[in-house]
């Protein structure tokens, strides 16, 4: 086996190894020869190549994101690392332990002309867990040192300085990688390397010091306080955004389904189901905010106790309402971050969901309450609604996705683009064994197919990727590597155009506005498919759609994509229209 000589670059590799971290997202390059070279020779690591730096670091999250643990990014030194900070933002907000290992030139030949460097140390500070700038190494090169920066070994013995440098670099990649394994937030290391590069020698020689971070364990929390303010309350209001599936115990979802006093909204990230839950929260408030009497029913659904848990929150409309009427108490619970979106915000309760409900309703006294069974009557409104709206109404967005999510198989892993992709999907029900995941820390449409190849590499089941056109084919590089699986199935919605915008205030026919915001084109996705060795199919009707989703799942010798044409400009009237029939 071959290794790097340079002692930096083997410390790296031995912290990963004592940390778990096997899974190493490599972009091609020269100056990280180093790291790459002592990667993919070493047998622990699983190492993947990917050319574009965006796109690798999108399939890094993920991977992150799938197995829940640090996953690393290698790149080279320049403008190679800046390309990994739109999915470094998403993995900040999103709290997915993303590890960015950057090489770069030594500081001396910074800021001197010299090709591909830039300033590379804290250049993603603030969004970032932690920014671990190593120091470079005395005992490699010593000649190029001696002939740049002669102050760095002057008159010094050259072992202990290096000795120093260890200590230095163990102690900041120690910190990196703990805030990445116990805070879920991503790292960045940057590791200036001199040249010669390529040298190697056949063992890992370098002495590290490794340093575990004690994680205190759980005390079950002592909540009667909350209990009393609980049980006295007659409306209380359950908000699940961003989760991941199967970590909520049945017990306390059906002790919250079944309680007259609360009412559950869960959204399509948040993989809960219950036959109680309001799983499309917009169904429910949309026809409100149409009403005369608005106000009046707003505050009849107001609740005095928000509690909620998981990550971010899709709706706009929920978190309109609740800023308009807020709880007079709003707990958030889980180790997720708090975020105060509704500007109420009381308690963080950092402590596992399960334990939490547990202390919670441990002395629940049953209630009369009359708030689930007042708004279940809507919902059983408009769900029926829903179904003779989609009978009556002609083909397009709305159509697609009620006829698409029907037909998704059991337990497939399912991602699903930003924007309008995320946004109609909130409207309709999905099967209950689906694992249903979205990038919604910064909600950027970029990056979605890389994610979800990413995301397929560990999951026993296929994956179904459901994204718009503009979000396709801004990450078109994401098809630009050998990992595609053949169960990996992908879905274009193509409206030919940024379709959320004519849905947004400001909408006018205009040039500008086609040009400028919708973004309209005429492109389509069968050269791409032909160019990565993707099955391709075209469909722009619900008999040729019903048609292809009957064969699309079934197993083949390729991926597959399927491209759905949708009508540009009646796709928001049907949209607007389902508001006005469910109210």
């Amino acid at each position: 086996m071959k290794y790097s000589t340079i002692p930096s670059a083997q410390t790296i590799v031995k912290h990963c190894k004592a940390k778990g971290i096997s899974n190493i997202v490599i972009s091609p390059g020269s100056r990280n020869a180093p790291l790459t070279l002592s990667f993919t020779e070493h047998p622990y690591f699983k190492c993947f190549s990917i050319v574009d730096e965006r796109c690798a670091a999108f399939f890094a999250l993920g991977i992150a994101q799938r197995l829940k643990e640090p996953v690393a990014v290698v790149c080279t030194s320049g403008s190679a690392l800046l390309n990994y900070y739109p999915a470094i933002a998403e993995a900040f907000y999103s709290e997915v332990p993303l590890v960015v290992i950057s090489a770069d030139r030594p500081t001396y030949k910074i800021d001197v002309g010299d090709g591909q460097t830039i300033r590379q140390d804290h250049v993603f500070i603030r969004h970032i867990g932690y920014s671990a700038n190593l120091k470079q190494d005395r005992s490699h090169s010593v000649e190029r040192i001696k002939k740049y920066s002669p102050n760095w070994i002057l008159n010094l013995n050259i072992d202990e300085v290096q000795k120093e440098i260890q200590e230095f670099n163990d102690s900041e990649i120690n910190k990196a990688f703990n805030m990445a394994l116990h805070q879920s937030l991503p790292v960045h290391i940057n590791v200036p390397f001199e040249e010669p590069l390529y040298d190697h020698q056949s063992d890992l020689s370098v002495q590290v010091n490794i340093e575990h971070k004690e994680v205190p364990k759980q005390e079950l929390l002592q909540l009667n306080k909350l209990t009393k303010i609980w049980n006295l309350a007659s409306k209380k209001m359950i908000l699940v955004g961003v989760n991941s599936p199967n970590t909520i115990e049945q017990e306390f979802l059906d002790k919250l389904g079944n309680d007259p006093s609360v009412i559950v909204l869960t959204e399509t990230t948040s993989n809960l189901y219950h036959t109680n839950f309001f799983t499309s929260i917009d169904s429910l408030l949309a026809p409100i905010e149409l009403q005369e009497n608005r106000d009046e029913q707003f505050k009849e659904l107001q609740p005095e106790i928000l509690i909620t848990f998981g990550g971010l929150i899709v709706s706009k409309k929920i978190k309109a309402f609740l800023r308009s009427y807020p709880p007079k108490y709003h707990w958030h619970v889980g180790d997720k971050r708090a975020n105060n979106t509704f500007f109420v915000l009381e308690k963080d309760i950092k402590i596992d969901v399960n334990v939490f409900f547990r202390a919670l309703l441990v002395s629940e006294k049953p209630s009369s309450a009359n708030y689930y069974p007042r708004w279940d009557n809507v919902r059983k409104n408009y769900l029926s609604k829903r179904k003779e709206y989609s009978r009556q109404v002609s083909f397009s967005d709305f159509i697609v996705f009620d006829a698409v999510l029907a037909k998704i198989p059991e337990n497939y892993q399912l991602h699903l683009a930003n924007s309008s992709t995320i946004r109609y999907a909130q409207l309709f029900d999905v099967n209950k064994t689906i694992k249903v995941f979205c990038n919604r820390g910064t909600s950027g449409i970029d990056g979605s197919t890389s994610t979800a190849i990413g995301a397929s590499i560990y999951e026993e089941n296929p994956t179904l990727l459901i994204t718009g056109d503009l979000s396709f084919f801004y990450d078109s590089n994401a098809l630009w590597n050998s990992y595609i699986r053949k169960d990996f199935r992908i879905i274009v919605i193509n409206n030919n155009g940024g379709g959320i915008f004519r849905i947004l205030p400001g909408k006018e026919e205009t040039d500008n506005f086609e040009n400028y915001f919708e973004t309209v084109h005429n492109l389509n996705a069968s050269a791409l498919c032909n160019m990565y060795g993707i099955g391709y199919q075209l469909v722009n009707d619900e008999p040729s759609l019903q048609h292809e989703l009957s064969l699309f799942f079934e197993p083949s010798s390729e991926p597959k994509l399927l491209e759905i044409q949708t009508p540009r400009l009646l796709n928001d009237k049907i949209l607007m229209d389902y508001f006005h029939f469910i109210s």
